[in-house]
């Protein structure tokens, strides 16, 4: 009975992390149509966010020694890259779009192991970059010539090689992860987006921010909201909150489990790109999406929990929707995702 409870609570802290992560976007948007730069967005969101896990940090203070290359490779890599390449994306492509390029992570990481780690993997994880790839291209629809803006298709994808690139990181550190002790994933998280602070703020600028837009009001597809609300969202909705829950139902769910409730993020996003921002998909691009997602879970699915010999489906990690849980912390966003490292335990990336 206890364990069915705490499957349960599982269950919804996964889905109520998947729609935390999903209306990042879409409160994005507005206030990047506003006026605001992308990248003075992503700041706001990063250095809020960080502000409120300060005291978190502060508890963790010890991951410091401990982790010094895990916490800035998450800062660099799943706070900052991740959020900044997906917000610049959706500045120029619909919220939907940039997410599901962003699930192309799990079948770039197998691409990773294939051919720079030169080993093999199986015909499962293969079909599963084989379907990702052929839904992307119902997505953009590259019988158009590409429909969308090739620059904000590039961002997408610049995203998704962020989370790949912690994937590997992640799985380089595990051995010694094992061996040390697990790092706790809402330490890593703060500290993460301490480090994405701090490194946003030399990209940024943010002194040449615009701040009267905060004071403002954001267009929302015909809908005047106040900016200061978006943002508010943003930061304790679609990063604290969808940070937090994403680890703890991961520690109640198996990876995989949690894997394929992430995959909702990008459902949430589009339909929630769909109903407040009008950005309409037609059926060829639902239909990729589906398959974009399909193939994601079956690269993610193929991953084994420990390394064995014979085929491999990844580098030690099962990544799913650019959402990530990087020692188990997250599309992307981003980011990000997404997907999930089953040894080092610590959160999640998404936009």
């Amino acid at each position: 009975m206890h364990a069915s409870q705490g499957r349960s609570a599982g269950l919804g802290l996964a889905l109520a992390s998947a729609f935390a992560f999903g209306g990042s976007g879409v409160a994005a948007k507005p206030l990047i149509e506003a006026g605001l730069d992308p990248l003075h967005v992503v700041w706001l969101r990063v250095a809020g966010a960080a502000l409120v896990m300060l005291p978190v940090a502060w508890r963790h203070r010890d991951l410091l020694r401990r982790k010094p290359a895990l916490l800035v490779g998450f800062g660099l890599l799943a706070v900052a890259g991740v959020q900044a390449f997906y917000f610049a994306s959706i500045s120029r492509i619909p919220v939907g779009v940039a997410l599901l390029i962003e699930y192309l992570a799990p079948a770039l990481v197998l691409g990773w192991v294939r051919f720079v780690q030169r080993r093999p993997v199986t015909r499962a994880a293969a079909l599963g970059v084989v379907l990702a790839a052929g839904g992307l291209a119902c997505v953009v629809q590259v019988w158009s010539g590409l429909s969308f803006d090739l620059v904000g298709l590039l961002l997408a994808l610049a995203a998704a090689c962020c989370q790949v690139g912690y994937f590997v990181l992640s799985d380089q550190g595990a051995d010694e992860a094992e061996q040390a002790g697990r790092a706790d994933p809402v330490g890593v998280i703060a500290y993460g987006l301490l480090v994405g602070a701090l490194v946003l703020t030399v990209v940024a600028r943010p002194w040449g921010m615009d701040w009267s837009v905060l004071a403002g009001r954001a267009d929302m597809d015909g809908t005047s909201v106040p900016a200061w609300l978006l943002l508010g969202w943003i930061v304790l909705i679609a990063t604290v909150l969808a940070y937090v829950t994403g680890v703890i139902s991961v520690r109640k769910l198996s990876p995989q489990v949690a894997g394929v409730v992430a995959c909702l993020e990008a459902v949430v996003a589009t339909v929630l790109a769909w109903i407040l921002l009008g950005e309409h998909l037609d059926a060829p691009q639902i239909a990729g999406g589906a398959v974009v997602l399909v193939g994601a879970f079956i690269a993610q699915s193929s991953t084994p929990k420990a390394p064995a010999p014979g085929p491999v489906a990844g580098s030690g990690v099962d990544a799913g929707a650019g959402s990530v849980s990087e020692p188990e912390v997250g599309s992307g966003s981003g980011a990000a995702g997404t997907g999930r490292d089953t040894r080092l335990s610590a959160g999640r990336t998404a936009p």
